[in-house]
């Protein structure tokens, strides 16, 4: 039986994969502009792996154009506190690093639980990292992660962007 974390990590990888099924399951409640988003990757879909943990990362997703570490975190509550694991502040940090020798952008996707619409939201780490490429072009659009006074990391769902609104940039370029 999967768990919650199992089973919104598939439900992204069949989306951003262009999932016929999981795509038009998602749109049911989207509005133009998220539908518009989502169905883009139908023509222009990923190459998802799910990736062992070991990594630091759920998804890798693959494009001729682009590629991103993912990791996917989901709540019922709009905010998440990393400082409330130190498992997730390490694991962070090391995907941090192995993206920064990559020249790469870690991505989080949040799902938030119950809602309709676009239920994900997107998020970087805050890093003066070296990208190259689209993701170069990226950096200032995904916003990022906020750190508290005492250097920990806060994922706040209302903050971020939306899912749709990244697929919407990606299938204009």
């Amino acid at each position: 039986m999967a768990t919650n974390g199992d089973t919104y990590e598939r439900e992204l990888k069949y989306l951003l994969s262009g999932d016929t099924k999981a795509v038009t399951k998602m749109v049911k409640t989207c509005d133009d502009e998220e539908t518009r988003g989502y169905c883009s990757m139908v023509d222009s879909p990923f190459l998802v792996i799910r990736a062992a943990g070991s990594l630091g990362v759920d998804l890798v997703a693959l494009r001729w154009d682009v590629s991103f570490p993912i990791e996917v975190k989901s709540s019922e509550n709009d905010v998440l506190y990393m400082s409330k694991s130190e498992r997730l502040i390490d694991q962070a940090i090391r995907m941090l690093e192995s993206c920064d020798r990559a020249h790469v952008m870690p991505i989080y996707a949040f799902r938030l639980k119950g809602i309709k619409g676009d239920p994900w939201r997107i998020f970087t780490i805050p890093s003066e990292s070296d990208l190259r490429g689209k993701v170069d072009e990226l950096k200032g659009r995904i916003p990022q992660l906020d750190v508290s006074k005492s250097g920990n990391f806060i994922m706040r769902w209302n903050d971020g962007m939306k899912l749709s609104e990244l697929l919407n940039i990606l299938s204009e370029e």
